[in-house]
């Protein structure tokens, strides 16, 4: 694509179960005026119901650029995202949920503020949140890890509604390894981060598709791949343990010279042995995880696999590029 035929604003949308709500996310683009040309990059991350056949009957009729990418699994949220990011074009590219609880409306504030300002990202929070109990506090729990391990900002709440410009999204899709965190990439490659409030609406219909387990596997990879905390915490706990067996050693000397020998007792001792053991298989466990990512990566292993790109411009008919790329 030439210089002078980039679009203002590309959108890109994670797609995972979003089945019928397809139909309502693409209708909420037809009228929008951005006041500049927009794309639309829809990214379904192995969904294995009818979004993929929707997305397929209806982008044909959308009047301005949509590119669909097909994974060829589920890969998560933020390697879908960034393998969107990768097809984006725009001069600035907005990140947004499929289930249409940040209107498509919000997200021209957003781009807005980033014209108006020297932002390179701008977050979006909320008044008050629309989602469940359990995903407010899943997200609480990850804002509060971000900010111990990755030196987020204290009141900048990491949203997946966000605005960034070309130029950062160009640094953060340089990276290739196999477990993003986007937020951590964006925090690690500016510290131009603006945050505006914006509408929070209920959930149409469908239902999340957050769960535990995806929660535990972000908070994983912010641990052992954008930090070295738990090393640092392995240490720390190494050394406390160093001054807990020196002052055992002491009670006993003490003893010894003092009181003579006396019985000691199993379940002192078996405490002991417990935490000390407990503590090695621990730190060997941590040790462990780094190393396994560490081999991970070496070995080749893909952020994400695409298994067919199909683009539909206006102007021209619909075309299709498949085959696998990591």
């Amino acid at each position: 694509m030439s210089k002078t035929s980039e679009p203002l604003i590309s959108f890109v949308v994670p797609l995972y179960f979003t089945g019928e709500g397809i139909v309502k996310l693409l209708d909420a683009f037809r009228n929008l005026s951005p006041g500049g040309d927009y794309e639309i990059i829809l990214v379904n991350d192995g969904s294995t119901d009818t979004t993929l056949p929707r997305a397929r009957e209806i982008i044909p009729t959308m009047p301005v650029k949509t590119t669909l990418v097909d994974m060829a699994r589920n890969f998560g949220e933020h390697a879908a995202v960034l393998e969107g990011f990768r097809h984006a074009r725009g001069r600035y590219v907005v990140n947004l949920d499929d289930d249409l609880q940040n209107p498509i409306s919000e997200a021209l504030k957003l781009v807005e503020h980033l014209r108006q300002t020297d932002a390179d990202v701008v977050y979006s929070y909320y008044e008050e949140k629309k989602h469940h109990w359990f995903r407010n506090l899943g997200s609480w729990l990850t804002n509060r890890m971000a900010t111990f391990l990755l030196g987020k900002p204290e009141d900048l709440y990491l949203s997946s509604f966000r605005a960034m410009k070309r130029e950062l999204v160009q640094r953060i899709i340089r990276y290739s390894g196999p477990y993003p965190y986007v937020d951590g990439l964006v925090l690690g490659a500016s510290n131009r981060i603006e945050r505006l409030q914006v509408i929070h609406e209920e959930r149409a219909d469908g239902q999340s598709g957050y769960t535990l387990r995806k929660l535990v596997r972000l908070w994983m990879n912010m641990l052992f791949n954008f930090s070295v905390m738990p090393l640092r915490a392995a240490s720390v706990l190494g050394g406390i343990l160093c001054g807990v067996g020196l002052l055992l050693l002491l009670v006993v000397l003490v003893e010894y010279f003092f009181k003579g020998v006396s019985q000691l007792g199993w379940g002192s001792l078996m405490a002991t042995v417990s935490i000390f053991s407990g503590s090695q298989l621990l730190i060997l466990g941590l040790l462990g995880e780094y190393v396994g990512r560490a081999y991970m990566t070496v070995s080749g292993k893909p952020q994400s696999v695409v298994r067919e790109l199909v683009v539909h411009e206006p102007s021209r008919p619909l075309f299709a590029e498949g085959g696998p790329k990591a």
